[in-house]
């Protein structure tokens, strides 16, 4: 009795996890079959079927240019912000626990924070130092939304790490880089890896801080996009959408398949 209602209770709260779920997603997914409507402007249930959208997309160097600031700067607020971040992971852990948690809260202050504050903050300082509408203004901008899901992700493995594997290397006669580089750094490479890919789906979907660092010379695809929404409201958003889902998706595939292995 008490295992059939355990497992009724179980399913029940699986099936409501996945309710919650799907609730969710939808309204995302709504933006694909939009995408492929005939109609010149946003219509659900769309008209018909055409991939006329997506051309567009990828004819018009607005659109198709925007991706390419994204992916850039996506990759280089990967690189910036992963590599900050573990060396941040590595300094809070060798510090005392009250100490640690007061300067952790330092680093995820970003993730905490409203991002319009964090974009108002940034926009004074980045004029004055000539980054805004440059991709480095963007890259360290988003460097600073980013730094927080490294930070996270790398001192949880590091919780894990026994400090007495660091020191049989070390007395076998393992250098201090080569003791990080063969032992600390495999065994830190699942909360990195988890970094690199939030940081990088941070950025590449980021929109806040990219209005107000964004300009001409660098216009991320969420910038284009909300221009899109603004000025033109035609189904080339929808298609933009689409494109932004399957990026994410691809991205957070490939870091499941990194995991499994």
């Amino acid at each position: 009795g008490h295992a059939m209602t355990g497992r009724l209770s179980s399913a029940m709260l699986t099936a409501f996890a996945a309710a919650i779920c799907v609730f969710l997603v939808l309204p995302t997914l709504a933006v694909a079959p939009i995408s492929f409507t005939e109609t010149n402007f946003i219509t659900f249930p769309p008209r018909g079927f055409t991939l006329h959208w997506y051309r567009e997309f990828f004819e018009r160097p607005e659109w198709i240019g925007s991706l390419g600031t994204s992916a850039v700067v996506a990759v280089l607020t990967a690189a910036l912000s992963t590599t900050l971040g573990t060396m941040i992971a590595l300094g809070l852990g060798q510090l005392p626990r009250r100490t640690g948690r007061a300067v952790t809260f330092f680093f995820i202050m970003p993730m905490v924070v409203p991002t319009i504050i964090t974009a108002a903050a940034l926009y004074t300082p980045f004029a004055r130092a000539g980054l805004v509408a440059s991709i480095p203004g963007l890259v360290l901008a988003h460097t600073v939304l980013a730094l927080p899901f490294v930070v996270i992700n790398v001192s949880a493995v590091l919780q894990k790490l026994d400090r007495r594997v660091v020191d049989a290397a070390r007395s076998l006669g393992a250098t201090p880089a080569t003791a990080f580089r063969r032992v600390t750094l495999p065994i830190l490479a699942p909360g990195i890896t988890a970094g690199v890919v939030f940081a990088f789906i941070t950025s590449f979907d980021e929109v806040v801080v990219a209005l107000f660092i964004a300009g001409a010379d660098a216009t991320t695809l969420p910038v284009q996009m909300w221009s899109g929404i603004r000025f033109e409201i035609s189904p080339i958003v929808a298609a933009a959408s689409c494109l932004l889902l399957i990026v994410s998706c691809v991205v957070l595939t490939l870091f499941w398949l990194v995991q499994r292995k």
